[in-house]
């Protein structure tokens, strides 16, 4: 696997978790029968198996631009079509009537996802449906401590420059597509898993959310980081009754139906 490649292995970890956000977008699609679904940033197919078991008639496919997420997937579901693609030049061969995405839009560059998302949603039939969610915690305490760590150690000037966009906010989210739609339903929620401890909630995000920050790093600034960037979670999320950790994690979800 390419050292800047996405780890199917290190995802699935914590697949339940990771999987009930795409149950809860897909609850709030109107399309009864689709013939055409696309998973956008498909992962390992844990959401593609979501998608499938709700659409069995549909001509299902996913795409990742990640190799490792889609050998996975394929492996997990060889009846469906997987394949690696760039989103921000992605362009389907027929209609779609479903545009599915679970945790992908914040990896696209502020200036460049909505204009991905508006791009897709004008090929689509009238009545299609463009699906997404994403994590909105760049202000948990999780998040926060990933940039104190970068700022403060041998590796801050590597990492001077590391972070994600921040999402735009529900009514630019509506601004900017409702001219091409009937309908947008925005919402957010907030979930709390209950992790086993604190190094739980640092495999968790290693997965994500830490990727561009030890990315970058050495083997041994590397683990230094993840032992300084623990000390900080131990400080910020005390223990629950039973000795777990509860992880804050809100998310916002969007549901546009194609005028």
């Amino acid at each position: 696997m390419a050292t800047n490649d996405w780890s199917a292995q290190q995802y699935l970890k914590f697949e339940a978790e990771r999987t009930r956000p795409s149950r809860d977008l897909l609850a709030q699609i109107p399309l009864k029968s689709p013939k055409r679904v696309v998973d956008l940033g498909c992962g390992p197919g844990n959401s593609t198996a979501v998608l499938l078991s709700q659409y069995p008639d549909a001509q299902l496919t996913g795409i990742d631009s990640s190799p490792d997420m889609i050998r996975k997937a394929s492996a997990t579901l060889p009846n469906i079509k997987f394949t690696v693609e760039d989103l921000n030049t992605y362009a389907p061969q027929e209609p779609v009537d479903i545009f599915f995405s679970n945790a992908v839009f914040q990896w696209i560059p502020r200036s460049k996802r909505l204009e991905v998302v508006k791009r897709l949603m004008q090929s689509q039939p009238s009545g299609g449906v463009f699906a997404f969610q994403v994590p909105d915690n760049l202000a948990e305490p999780s998040h926060v401590a990933m940039q104190e760590t970068a700022a403060d150690g041998p590796w801050a000037e590597t990492l001077s420059t590391v972070g994600r966009d921040t999402f735009q906010s529900p009514q630019e989210i509506y601004d900017e597509l409702k001219p091409l739609c009937s309908d947008v339903n925005i919402w957010h929620t907030h979930y709390y898993h209950s992790l086993e401890d604190h190094e739980a909630v640092v495999e968790w995000v290693k997965s994500t959310g830490l990727r561009p920050y030890i990315g970058p790093l050495s083997p041994v600034d590397s683990n230094s980081f993840l032992k300084s960037y623990l000390g900080r979670l131990e400080k910020l999320y005390p223990k629950t009754i039973d000795g777990r950790v509860l992880l804050r994690y809100p998310r916002l979800f969007v549901v546009a139906v194609r005028a």
